[in-house]
């Protein structure tokens, strides 16, 4: 497995992600999401490859627990839980999902050593990508959606640019889904937060609600994505925040889509676009691309 780099620290824990992989904190609707304790983790592989740790510690519990079935893809009847305390701070319990894990409770875990394959979980999207969701929590709480530590990413939010055009070119693509690659030479796509600069991340308008990595924002102030208004921020913290969508469409010529704003290591920036009726979009590797906000 290639290199692991530190992408986030929650609870005293550092979280680790590949450096060909990606990440994302708010891009999922999943509770934790949205109260600003959880990481999604997206190794580069669409396989049943291992998932590399993203953590340091010991094992100490392996849960499975039922699972929906598959929104238009099959999927196993069980996710997985695996519950790992963490080697930066004893008293510190992470909890993680979606990954078939082969090391056994009572065994050591590194940062990089294979945990086991991934799932597809019957709790995705159709576009969900292979991943691992990760939340560090209190040592005597270890399961509950709501609890776990603030999250906090290590993006360097200094000196951004205003993102004034969304362009870029084809990467990958499959029916109903394109990643693309920015021509930007910021490490994501920059919005207008009050006056502040800050980075998206998350999906619009799909989930009625998206993150931003801002320094210092102030509740209540709009969100605006190349001069239009997109949402306002509802909950704050020094480093990041949480906005809900006003009403507006991303588009992709004359079709309305869905955009998600995800991170790299690398700090190349990419954004992953769907089409709203399954299928619906199909585009060839290397087309260039533009998205509007209407």
């Amino acid at each position: 497995m290639g290199p692991m780099v530190p992408v986030a620290r929650s609870g005293g824990v550092s979280i680790y992600c590949p450096i060909d992989g990606r990440y994302a904190f708010y891009n999922s609707p999943y509770p934790a999401h949205r109260l600003m304790t959880g990481i999604d983790v997206y190794p580069n592989t669409t396989t049943d490859e291992p998932m590399p740790s993203p953590i340091n510690g010991e094992v100490i519990q392996v849960r499975h627990v039922k699972a929906p079935s598959g929104h238009g893809f099959k999927a196993p009847k069980f996710d997985v839980v695996t519950i790992i305390r963490s080697r930066d701070d004893q008293v510190r319990i992470i909890k993680v999902l979606h990954v078939e894990t082969e090391i056994g409770e009572g065994e050591s875990i590194r940062v990089g050593q294979s945990m086991g394959p991934l799932i597809r979980s019957g709790y995705f999207g159709y576009q969900t990508p292979l991943h691992a969701h990760i939340e560090v929590r209190p040592h005597g709480d270890p399961l509950r959606v709501r609890g776990g530590y603030p999250i906090d990413s290590l993006l360097d939010l200094k000196n951004l640019k205003l993102t004034t055009a969304i362009t870029g070119t084809v990467a990958t693509s499959r029916p109903g889904y394109a990643m693309i690659k920015l021509n930007l030479d910021t490490p994501g796509i920059v919005a207008d937060v009050g006056g502040t600069l800050g980075i998206l991340d998350g999906g619009i308008p799909i989930y009625g609600w998206f993150g931003l990595h801002v320094e210092n924002p102030i509740e209540g102030a709009p969100v605006k994505l190349l001069g239009k208004t997109i949402g306002r921020t509802i909950n704050v913290a020094p480093r990041t925040c949480v906005a809900e969508c006003t009403y507006f469409k991303v588009m992709f010529g004359h079709a309305s889509v869905d955009a998600f704003f995800i991170l790299l290591p690398s700090g190349e920036p990419t954004i992953v676009m769907t089409s709203r009726r399954r299928g619906e979009l199909n585009l060839s590797q290397g087309t260039e691309f533009s998205l509007a906000v209407d």
